[in-house]
């Protein structure tokens, strides 16, 4: 791993699991916001980031141009979804009946408090593959 890393190797192989990582977890933000009929406009913005973060992820495995430009952006977009969206989140769980002193059942019954902060992974591994040095 060490000289995958020291050798370039490393930079391609986090483009493609950015890839991987932003479309199972687009299909996965779909399907728990379509349970909640996407009551929100804002539920929407993950699982359109998910596609443009794959197709990123892929142009940064074959394009060490795309890997330093296209990469970052596109996962530093997902980033700040994910923080907005635990603020909604959080902000959604303290619109609960009884909010945040009814903390254990909210929290349990209400948004997924620490599911947006997944998102903000599978950014944060396309900008750390658009940092590390390409294989030459």
């Amino acid at each position: 791993m060490v000289r995958n890393v020291e050798t370039g190797r490393f930079e391609r192989s986090l483009s493609a699991l950015t890839a991987a990582g932003a479309i199972v977890t687009a299909g996965e933000i779909f399907f728990e916001h379509d349970k909640a009929s996407f009551g929100n406009r804002w539920m929407w913005v993950p699982v359109v980031l998910g596609p443009v973060g794959a197709a990123a992820g892929i142009a940064g495995f074959f394009s060490e141009r795309m890997a330093k430009t296209l990469l970052p952006i596109a996962s530093l977009t997902i980033i700040a979804n994910g923080v907005q969206g635990t603020y909604l989140h959080a902000r959604g769980i303290g619109q609960k009946p009884g909010g945040w002193r009814n903390l254990r059942y909210n929290l349990e019954m209400g948004p997924p408090l620490l599911a947006p902060l997944l998102v903000t992974m599978v950014g944060g591994m396309g900008v750390l593959a658009a940092i590390l040095r390409r294989e030459k």
